[in-house]
């Protein structure tokens, strides 16, 4: 099935929290697009947090929504990351990453009362969040030399293209984000060049 041209998620971080019982707990909403920064994240907030009992997240990816993952970092299995995941579920959002850190105050809140506290400081931070619909778009490499600057340029500058970074070396190398409905459309003028290289990269 083709992707939905558009998608829903945060515009920058924000926070929630909830008390319960003497426990704490502190939602972190964080754009989200790479797995691989999920470890710098969790991280600084354990700096951030030496003395907290557990952190716990969830996150989706992709315009598709068909990566998750979810974590209860030492809580009752299904009871922490799982109730995280369904506030995204059903706020329907994407490539965001909740992470819940939570401080024991001592009495136990018992299963209801974790999937309950984990459920309403997602719900926080995303009540504090900016929600923000993007259109679904693929990110291309062109490799081309200078003398093709002005006629690259120019396309980009026509069609409104968002450009993510440029290098320039023996050859011109641009990351650019065009939109998943108008790829065949940009990609057929920017080979109707000559000598430039394409390649895909990832979909954001």
């Amino acid at each position: 099935m083709f992707f939905e041209d558009t998608y829903q998620t945060i515009q920058a971080p924000s926070e929630g929290i909830f008390r319960d019982k003497g426990s704490k707990f502190i939602a972190y909403a964080h754009p989200f697009l790479k797995e691989n920064d999920l470890k710098t994240i969790i991280a600084d907030l354990k700096t951030a947090h030496p003395k907290a009992r557990h952190h716990c997240y969830a996150y989706r990816l992709t315009p598709d929504k068909n990566i998750y993952r979810v974590n209860d970092d030492g809580e009752p299995s299904g009871t922490a990351g799982r109730p995280i995941l369904n506030v995204l579920l059903s706020k329907e959002l994407t490539n965001i990453l909740v992470v819940v850190v939570r401080y024991f105050g001592g009495t136990l809140l018992g299963v209801p009362g974790l999937i309950n506290a984990y459920k309403t400081a997602t719900e926080d931070a995303i009540l504090n969040a900016q929600i923000i619909k993007k259109t679904v778009n693929d990110v291309y490499e062109l490799k081309f030399n200078y003398l093709l600057m002005n006629d690259v340029m120019k396309i980009i500058k026509e069609d409104r293209l968002e450009i993510l970074s440029q290098e320039f070396d023996l050859h011109v190398i641009i990351n650019l984000s065009i939109r998943k409905v108008e790829l065949n459309k940009i990609l057929s003028k920017f080979e109707s060049l000559r000598d430039i290289q394409m390649k895909f990269l990832y979909t954001i």
